[in-house]
Order: C-alpha cells, then structure tokens, then sequence
C-alpha cells in the first residue's frame, strides 16, 4: 500500500453505498495519523467487527477504535447532535476515549428536528416519486446550507437559543406551507438541546486548519467517504440521490484541502452490487438468486434494516465511478458471499434503445438492459483463507477479468466482516 507524505489518502463508495468502507478504514487506519469524514449525515452506518465485537458508526470515523489517532468530523458532515450523543455515549460505554480523540468543525452544519420533518413533508409531497430518504433530515439542512440558513456547529457558542428559535420559527412556516401540521416534537427538541450540551464537551476546531497543519508536519491522513459515487448529487442516479457530493472532490471541499494534496484514492466495491430505496438499478436481480445473494451478504440497512436490493456487478457504472473518482486502487468487499454460485454474471454494457454502450449514461432509467458476461464460480468456501495463493482459480480468473474491464488494480480483497478476514494482494 503506497503512502505519500504530505498527502491525504480518500477512501470511498463506488457504487450505492454499503460497500463495507467502515471495515476497510478500520484496517486501513493503523498506517495513519489522521482520519476525517468529509461528507453525509448519521444515515450511514459503517458497520465494523472485530474481537467477537460489532459497532455500527453514523457519523464518527471509523479510525476512532484504533489508539492515538486523531479523529476528524469535517465541514462537510452534517451532524444531529442528539443521534451523535447516542453514538459517542454508547462508544464510551465500551471504553473508547473519544473526547480525547475526536474533533468536529465548527463549519459542520446541525440537523435539527424540524429538518426530519420537512424530509417528511417533502417526501409526502413527492407522492409516487418517493426518492427513498431515510427521514433523518440530511437533505433539508444541505438545502439550508445551500440557501444560506444553516446552523452550524460553531453557532453553539453565542446565542444559541436565540439563532435555533428563528430557524425553528422559519422551518415551521415551511411546514405549514407544505399542509404538515400535524407533529409534536417536545421530546425530540428536549433530547437535541441536551445533545448541543453534549457536543459543547468536544473539541470544536477550525478543521481546516488542523487538518492542513497536520499535513504540513509530515502526517498521513486519510479521509474517509459515506454513501457511494452512484448516489453523488452531481454524477449519481439523480434525483435519487443523496444531497452532498460523495465523490473524491468532495473531501477538498467537506475538509479544506487542495487538489494537489489528494494521493492515493481508495475505491470500494463489493463483488456485487446492492441499492437501498428508490431509484433505478440496471442489474437489480428480482429472482431466487437476488433473494440468495441478500440471505448470503446478510443484505440489511445498518442503521434502518432495510432490505437492500441485490443485482450483479455493474461494470458500466464501475467504470464511470473510477474515472469521477480518480481511482488508483481498488478494493473488493464481500468476495465470500459469492461462493456458492455455480455462475457468476458481470454488466459489461448497456443496450439503451437498443444500441450498445459501455458509457455511463446521462439518465439511467428507463429502458436500460444489461449485456451480462458470464464467469464459471468457484464453489468453495473462502472465508478462512489467509492468502491470494489459496483463491481458487475460477475466482483469481474473476479478480483478472475485473482488473482488465476496469484498468485498475484490485489491491484489497475482504472474504468476511471480521477485520482479520481482509486480504492485501502482493
């Protein structure tokens, strides 16, 4: 694994999210210094496992197990101070210091409680054209940074109270506006105003600066990205997408750091592929293996558990990822839940109105229908394996056969949640 000095390393989604990215970053972050989150909310949960232990992170990096690390939650994450109260007491039950640890700027944005709401009157509204949020109100604190009226962290410090009540004032006429009345959130604003205490505890810092400083002294980072490409607000499936940019651009602006001080960039994928909520999915699979491939890759939200959507590999949008992206090596997650298949099928192109395409297109719903390649499986189980030298040939044939269609190294290959079941190829 290559590291530069002086250089911040990103680590993201390449499909739909629930890649596994919080496994990767927790294997990842013994050879760094730093690890920020630049991006999202608290419904993305990075689910790690290690010591017959699972955690399930929503906004917290996933560095914040591993001793001496600085943790960072940057400009770019939008925080509910009462989910991140329960997230950080829970941690600190288990013994992890985070005030210690963690770091959160003060450019973060605040979701309030009347966000949750207007995410469910603006999805009421949409009727049939749902979107699939997960209700946590991510969306509408990004339209309000947007528009210029966000709260944000650095706000608790001075006339709090007095700031929250005119952006409460301003949500509720929204509300009304939308014909959503009907609501009672005394309990939930009871619970956030102590999570504004709570946050007050922690070290609330110009993370530009820290971050920047850091690498000016010669320490790794690495920046760690939520949700996936295919749901960037820009390049993903839009309009069902998510609001900020997941992309590997969106760690310079979520963090404050130039272009030119990007290194490595870390992209992951699992074997397959999974969506969770509305929006298209070319390879989405409605059948008996679609329903083994989710019973398999215990398929479920960790945060909502909801049943994802399961579909083969998409190389289409694979590739489309890796080239937004600038992708330098790639890391595939899950490898194990493919092991009893006798078949294994691949998207290689697109028939969009019966022409053939290997190019991501502008608007993927609609009538899209995968040209499939397919590859003999490998029939065994590789959960316990140690090396690359053990892989079976059918399944080192489908690593070869990636790394060909996608014109990028396949560096990382994980055959199971525990952190000790993660393969770093020679």
């Amino acid at each position: 694994m290559n590291m530069e000095k002086g250089k911040v390393d990103v680590l993201l989604g390449l499909q739909w999210g629930d890649e596994g990215k919080g496994k990767v970053v927790d294997v990842l972050t013994p050879k760094y210094d730093v690890i920020a989150r630049f991006q999202g909310g608290p419904n993305a949960g990075h689910t790690l496992e290690f010591e017959g232990e699972k955690y399930v992170l929503r906004s917290i990096p996933s560095g914040i197990f591993q001793g001496g690390k600085v943790n960072i939650i940057g400009n770019g994450v939008v925080l509910a101070p009462d989910l991140f109260m329960d997230e950080a007491m829970d941690l600190e039950k288990t013994g992890h210091p985070l005030k210690e640890r963690l770091y959160i700027s003060k450019k973060a944005h605040l979701i309030m409680p009347t966000h949750r709401l207007l995410d469910a009157a603006y999805e009421m509204a949409k009727g049939k054209d749902k979107v699939g949020t997960t209700g946590k109100g991510i969306g509408p604190t990004y339209t309000d940074k947007v528009s210029r009226n966000g709260l944000r962290v650095g706000d608790v410090f001075e006339n709090f109270v007095e700031k929250y009540n005119a952006h409460k004032a301003r949500h509720e006429q929204m509300l009304k506006a939308l014909g959503y009345v009907d609501y009672d959130i005394t309990d939930v604003e009871k619970k956030w105003m102590e999570g504004i205490d709570y946050l007050r505890q922690f070290n609330i810092i110009d993370s530009e600066h820290m971050i920047n400083k850091a690498l000016k002294d010669g320490n790794t980072i690495l920046c760690e990205g939520a949700q996936g490409t295919m749901l960037d607000v820009d390049f993903g499936s839009y309009p069902f997408v998510t609001s900020s940019n997941t992309i590997c651009a969106g760690a310079c602006t979520g963090l404050g750091v130039g272009p030119n001080k990007i290194g490595e960039v870390y992209g992951i994928m699992k074997a397959y592929c999974t969506r969770v909520g509305a929006g298209p999915f070319p390879t989405e699979l409605f059948d008996e293996t679609g329903a083994k491939i989710r019973a398999l890759g215990h398929e479920y939200g960790a945060v909502t558990g909801r049943e994802r959507r399961c579909g083969w590999i998409d190389l289409v949008a694979l590739r489309y990822a890796i080239m937004v992206n600038g992708v330098t090596q790639l890391i595939m997650m899950k490898s194990d839940v493919l092991d009893d298949f006798d078949t294994i099928k691949a998207c290689v192109a697109y028939k969009c109105n019966g022409l053939e395409t290997r190019d991501f297109p502008y608007n993927i719903e609609g009538n899209i229908e995968p040209v499939y390649k397919e590859l003999k499986g490998w029939r065994t189980d590789m959960t316990k394996m140690i090396s690359e030298d053990e892989f079976p040939s059918e399944f080192a044939d489908y690593i070869k056969f990636l790394e060909a269609e996608l014109e990028t190294p396949i560096t990382i290959i994980s055959i199971g949640p525990d952190r000790e079941q993660t393969i770093v190829r020679k």
